[in-house]
């Protein structure tokens, strides 16, 4: 059976949990549920898959420091991250991660087991006896795993997969990536059979990724390739050069997934967030009697079906619901919680208005 290699996809900014995420302290390094930080989460889930080595995290140079200590902070002696001087989205950086592993184990064909930083896994045995169902195939298929929807969710993309009379635990082959749907669709995917939330999770090994790729997508392959001939490790860290910039900036779905025949989903039916939003955070945390979530120094009356956080001074509320308040040291934001996407939008007017520090 061939090792795991978790790669850990650490490069976003997650703007839409400001004022709490910033560009210069992100949403996967952040305490937002349980002990540990999202990063230190999805690292935690990989050291109970039987045969995973040390993982590899991917994430922006200016992380580089951050993210190492909080790999040290998970017993990781030797952290291992690809530094990218900017965000190509998920195809380059998984390439990336697949011809820095094939130099790492020249000898070896491994699996590759894929990872975004930032997600909510609850049932983390049910994760894991996922993978170990899943790694018979992912040697020869782009194995990625679907989230069994428990609601008609419109912020999540889809996989439809073929409905086949396969034994449990078998990967099905995948019919149709769908983007995020409307409210009547996402209805209508619940009440079928074969409907799953992309979770963004995969395995396969680094040889039939980069095949796929360069078969679907040979402009980011080239520039991979041009790249990965000067990847050099210098205390752990293997810098991308500033050329990497020009490679053309794409999803693994849109460039391999969606193309290619090699793609298999595995029904993965745990409770999983993506955490893209303080309504998200929401959904999954613990509530009081009156649907509250209430963090730090908050005093309440009347208020229902809210999300309020104080990091430094009192909050207190009357007769208020549905409403995300958050209060740092510099800032407070208050939302609607069925506005709570546009928080991304309350970020960019804040760096036209070039507010330094805030985002």
């Amino acid at each position: 059976m061939p090792i795991v290699i978790p790669i850990i996809l650490a490069g976003g900014t997650g703007s839409r949990l400001w004022p709490l995420s910033r560009e210069s302290y992100p949403k996967q390094l952040l305490t937002l549920v349980g002990e540990n930080s999202l990063l230190q989460e999805t690292i935690q889930r990989t050291q109970k898959i039987e045969g995973a080595v040390e993982p590899i995290v991917i994430c922006n140079h200016q992380y580089r420091f951050l993210v190492a200590e909080q790999m040290l902070e998970m017993g990781i002696a030797h952290p291992k991250l690809i530094l990218e001087p900017c965000g190509r989205n998920t195809a380059p950086a998984i390439a990336m991660a697949a011809l820095l592993i094939q130099k790492l184990y020249p000898k070896q064909e491994p699996l590759l087991l894929v990872l975004p930083a930032d997600h909510l896994i609850q049932e983390a045995d049910r994760f894991v006896g996922a993978i170990e169902a899943a790694r018979p195939y992912a040697s020869q298929h782009l194995v990625t795993f679907g989230i069994t929807p428990t609601y008609a969710e419109t912020g999540y993309g889809y996989i439809h997969a073929e409905q086949t009379q396969s034994p449990a635990n078998t990967p099905l082959k995948v019919q149709q990536f769908i983007e995020k749907p409307s409210k009547e669709k996402a209805e209508s995917y619940l009440k079928q059979k074969g409907y799953y939330w992309n979770s963004g999770l995969f395995l396969f090994s680094a040889k039939r990724y980069l095949e796929e790729l360069t078969l679907h997508a040979s402009d980011i392959m080239a520039a991979c390739r041009k790249e990965g001939k000067k990847l050099q490790e210098v205390g752990g860290f293997f810098s991308l050069s500033p050329q990497f910039a020009t490679c053309p900036s794409e999803s693994i779905d849109y460039a391999i997934m969606e193309k290619t025949d090699k793609a298999l989903v595995f029904p993965l039916s745990v409770t999983w967030s993506d955490i893209g939003s303080w309504t998200a955070l929401h959904e999954v945390l613990p509530h009081d009697d009156n649907g509250n979530i209430l963090q730090g120094d908050v005093t309440c009356i009347d208020t229902k079906n809210s999300m309020i956080r104080a990091e430094h001074r009192l909050i207190a509320t009357v007769g208020v619901s549905d409403l995300i308040i958050i209060e740092t040291e510099d800032a407070v934001m208050v939302a609607h919680k069925n506005d709570a996407q546009k928080v991304k939008d309350l970020v960019a007017q804040l760096k036209i208005q070039q507010r330094k520090g805030l985002t």
